[in-house]
């Protein structure tokens, strides 16, 4: 039968996904369906089946099987995502892409590896790392985050500000379409001018297009230098014109990061940590393969934060140095849920990217709408690509906060518009942020869904995320807490 929402409905045959996958690889059991009902976001939904693909061609008959019989299928890499983007609202199939986790190629001469989509990115930088190289990208989860997770949400981390996030990265890739077609997309080259760009449309896609199959990536040399900085400032309008100062100043930083007084509390409280808790610190950074090319970069980030009222202000080479300045910032995520006991670390309003003059402004308005709506909210992040990140610390177990939550991520997403900003930098849409996506994209959502029927007209690779999405996430799908009236 059909969804009356357009979803396809229907039971999965169990023999036949044994006869693709093996009995080792198919996973029924209520115990592993729902483990793999949700990410490292709010949501859960129950799976029919988890399948674990070892080559292209088993994600090929998956998806033949399936368009046939209109199944769901959702890709899966690492779980990580934050959005809800691997939840299976409908049902259907879960793809388990982990186990296509193999480094086909590095290609030094031609600047470039060819990867499967379950190679998980710290994986990738041990293997590029003896050849003097890495891959940039890397977000902060890249411990499990995987490559084809990362693509699917153009995730990027830290150093974007110099080095770009995915999108920038990908030459090519192998994609399964919906009916269990190969096709390749992209190219080994740095550029290419034949024809649409079919491979930068699946980054960011969130599995809803085709499910990538093989990447080619480049990467870059590992710089010789790198200086870190932090500054401290007692106002965030400080913090924010020193933000706009450096990257108008012709500066080229490999990190500008954005830490907030809610975010230096919860380090502190943490990890004892001695942190000053000012208003904001920046974290600055410059690399390069000359050392005095990099005193210049971070001299005249240093000055730009000098003359913002930036103190305190302490820079090094020293990697055991440059570690400790970047401590409070590399654990702040795990950190937050320890802010309060009786608070939980929630991801919902978790980014967003606005221009570099309304960073400090953006944070500002974090905490206003937080404070108006009996939440505590942070407000950090990648400043020096526009990117904002924030989470909401509240009682997950009363309803009313979740109301409250739901207010402020409605307030804070119209002020992002307000400012030509844009839902999501890095983490992508999922459920989410689906309604602010919905509003900020209102004049091409059915430019959109007609690209979506065009390549997937049966509906059946992860539904229901995206323009798809249902307006109201906190009655469509489960919640990962127990709420109470």
């Amino acid at each position: 039968m059909i969804h009356q929402k357009g979803i396809p409905m229907k039971s999965v045959d169990e023999s036949k996904l044994r006869e693709i996958f093996g009995d080792n690889n198919v996973k029924t059991d209520p115990s592993d369906l729902y483990a793999f009902g949700s990410d490292s976001s709010v949501h859960h939904a129950m799976p029919w089946a988890v399948v674990r693909p070892d080559t292209t061609e088993q994600v090929q008959k998956l998806m033949a099987y399936a368009n046939d019989a209109l199944i769901p299928v959702i890709p899966r890499g690492g779980g990580s995502g934050m959005c809800g983007q691997t939840v299976p609202i409908y049902g259907g199939i879960i793809l388990d892409m982990k186990r296509m986790n193999r480094i086909l190629e590095i290609n030094l001469p031609d600047v470039y590896c060819r990867v499967e989509p379950g190679v998980v990115d710290d994986d990738l930088n041990l293997a590029l790392k003896p050849h003097g190289m890495f891959y940039p990208p890397t977000p902060a989860s890249s411990r499990i985050a995987t490559i084809g997770g990362e693509i699917a949400n153009n995730a990027s981390g830290v150093r974007s500000v110099k080095y770009g996030a995915t999108r920038d990265a990908v030459l090519g890739m192998k994609v399964v379409m919906p009916n269990g077609d190969l096709v390749t997309l992209g190219a080994h080259t740095r550029v290419e001018a034949s024809g649409y760009q079919l491979h930068k449309l699946m980054v960011g896609s969130e599995g809803t297009l085709g499910i990538v199959v093989e990447a080619t990536l480049n990467f870059v040399p590992i710089p010789e230098y790198r200086c870190m900085g932090i500054a401290n400032f007692d106002d965030l309008s400080h913090a924010g014109g020193a933000i706009g100062a450096i990257m108008s100043s012709g500066a080229t930083p490999s990190m500008l990061e954005l830490v907030d007084s809610v975010a230096i509390k919860a380090v502190n409280k943490t990890m004892n940590l001695g942190l000053k808790e000012v208003a904001a610190s920046l974290i600055f950074e410059a690399d390069g393969m000359v050392k005095e090319a990099v005193d210049y970069e971070i001299n005249k980030m240093k000055e730009i934060c000098t003359k913002h009222h930036g103190s305190d202000i302490k820079t090094s080479y020293d990697p055991k140095e440059r570690a400790k300045i970047f401590m409070g910032r590399k654990k702040l995520f795990p950190a937050l849920s320890k802010y309060d006991d009786n608070l939980s670390s929630t991801s919902l309003a978790d980014d967003m990217a606005v221009p570099y003059s309304k960073m400090a402004e953006m944070a500002g308005k974090i905490h206003e709408v937080a404070k108006k709506n009996n939440i505590i909210m942070t407000a950090y992040g990648h400043c020096g690509s526009g990117c904002m990140h924030t989470k909401i610390l509240m009682d997950t177990n009363r309803e009313d906060q979740w109301a409250s939550a739901k207010k402020a991520i409605t307030e804070i997403y119209e002020y992002v518009r307000s400012v030509n900003g844009t839902t999501s930098a890095e983490h992508g849409i999922g459920l989410s942020k689906a309604e602010s996506f919905k509003v900020e994209k209102a004049d091409s959502l059915k430019l959109l869904q007609t690209i979506k029927q065009a390549l997937d007209p049966n509906n059946i690779l992860n539904p229901g995320k995206l323009m798809q999405a249902p307006e109201d996430w906190v009655t469509a799908t489960g919640l990962r807490y127990a709420v109470h009236n």
